[in-house]
């Protein structure tokens, strides 16, 4: 009886083993990494970058300015000599330490003086998220955060911006962040809606800045193939409009 136990246990551990291949398997990938903003044509993007900072802000900070350049370690990869290229730059000033956060969110750039927000929605399914730091070797920390297909805002953490000069900083996304609704007419990416820098509470706060190039995200773009996948997104508005403005008419009758 022992004996037909473990055959039964051993055949069912082989049939698992032959099933693990197929479910991994079941859901292609495509990976690939694309620039979500290198900040070299800023009156040409779709959205602009506008700082503000939490109560102790300094009066007249954070401010923020493009400069010409890039980190070298970017530059010995160009394969063609250009002069256009450029970083962002921030500077801010706190009247006293403690939990002091800095946002830098992109926002309408046709909006006039009025900031309007304007979250950038990534492309397929995000992996991990890159960007070049310059640091001045201050404990502050530098987090992202995003939204996801549900509407809720998760912060990740890029980590301490203590290094001095250029620095490649990365942080991955967790993976219980439900960046595409199940149902095919929800929300099928996650966005970017801010650069967060915290400091530590006994760090210095009376003169910091700091330097940004090539944001940019690790994606999976594999898109599954079925048919009727062109009417993902089909649009109903122009209906809805004609009818409401029918029963409209019909109400006043």
């Amino acid at each position: 009886m022992k004996q037909g136990g473990l055959i039964i246990a051993g055949l069912v551990l082989l049939f698992s083993l032959c099933m693990a291949p197929l479910a991994a398997q079941s859901r292609s990938v495509n990976y690939e990494t694309y620039i979500v903003d290198d900040f070299d044509n800023p009156d040409a993007s779709e959205w602009a970058w506008f700082a503000a900072g939490s109560k102790f802000t300094t009066k007249g900070y954070p401010v923020t300015k493009y400069f010409d350049g890039m980190p070298n370690a970017i530059r010995v990869m160009q394969t063609e000599e250009g002069t256009g290229y450029k970083f962002m730059g921030l500077e801010t000033k706190f009247d006293r330490k403690g939990d002091n956060w800095l946002d830098i969110v992109p926002v309408d750039p046709n909006s006039g003086d009025e900031v309007v927000l304007k979250e950038i929605p990534f492309k397929g399914r995000i992996a991990r998220l890159d960007l070049w730091v310059w640091g001045a070797n201050y404990n502050y920390e530098l987090q992202a955060l995003v939204r996801d297909c549900n509407g809720r805002v998760h912060t990740i953490s890029f980590g301490l911006v203590n290094h001095e000069g250029w620095k490649n900083m990365s942080v991955n996304v967790p993976s219980n962040i439900q960046q595409a609704s199940p149902y095919l007419n929800g929300v099928q990416q996650m966005s970017f809606v801010a650069f967060r820098l915290r400091t530590m509470p006994t760090e210095r706060v009376d003169a910091f800045y700091i330097f940004f190039d090539q944001f940019k995200a690790l994606t999976d773009t594999f898109m599954p193939s079925y048919d009727g996948f062109e009417l993902v997104g089909a649009d109903f508005s122009d209906v809805k409009s004609d009818t409401a403005q029918d029963t409209a008419q019909q109400g006043a009758q």
